[in-house]
């Protein structure tokens, strides 16, 4: 699979645009080095046409779009990569604080490993603590979380659509 996929320059800017309304109109901000930015963006729309979804330009995809929920962009590490170190881990999205100069991009760690172990050691003892919880709360409907923004919102399905950082229904998942 080493075909060539080819974006136009117009794809780019398109994109560009419908990215930084996005972001704005979320509190985000993208990186301003344009060519930077731009060419991250053409790595979206290659891995779009590729394998069906925008995941990170910055990480290996597997192509199995279940397996990669966590990395399609903007990823479920972006607001934790923000508040820690001014950037996510591609710097397509800023702070304030970087976009100003007041604090310089450098490289960050990958978290996708990080929090990968984490889950595996925790879902053991998930199991006892979800029964304690069933205990304790006594919910008409599940609560879902975003695993992008972290909203919450408590009905029988996810919404299609998260109204806060507009990540599709499979990055939700069950939190009560």
């Amino acid at each position: 699979m080493n075909e060539k996929i080819n974006i136009q320059d117009a794809e780019v800017e398109e994109a560009y645009l419908r990215f930084k309304k996005e972001a704005e109109d979320n509190g985000y901000f993208l990186n301003n080095d344009l060519f930077f930015t731009k060419e991250l963006i053409r790595g979206l729309l290659i891995n779009i046409k590729r394998y069906g979804y925008q995941s990170c330009p910055c990480r290996l995809a597997s192509g199995d779009k279940s397996k990669d929920l966590d990395i399609i962009c903007p990823c479920d590490y972006r607001d934790d990569d923000l508040n820690d170190y001014g950037t996510c881990y591609c710097a397509l999205y800023v702070t304030n604080e970087v976009l100003n100069g007041l604090k310089q991009l450098r490289s960050i760690p990958e978290r996708r490993n990080m929090v990968k172990k984490k889950k595996e050691s925790a879902a053991a003892e998930s199991k006892t603590e979800e029964e304690s919880k069933k205990n304790l709360l006594d919910l008409s409907y599940p609560v879902w979380r975003c695993k992008v923004c972290g909203y919450l919102c408590a009905r029988d399905n996810p919404p299609e659509i998260c109204p806060i950082c507009k990540a599709k229904k499979e990055r939700f998942e069950k939190f009560i």
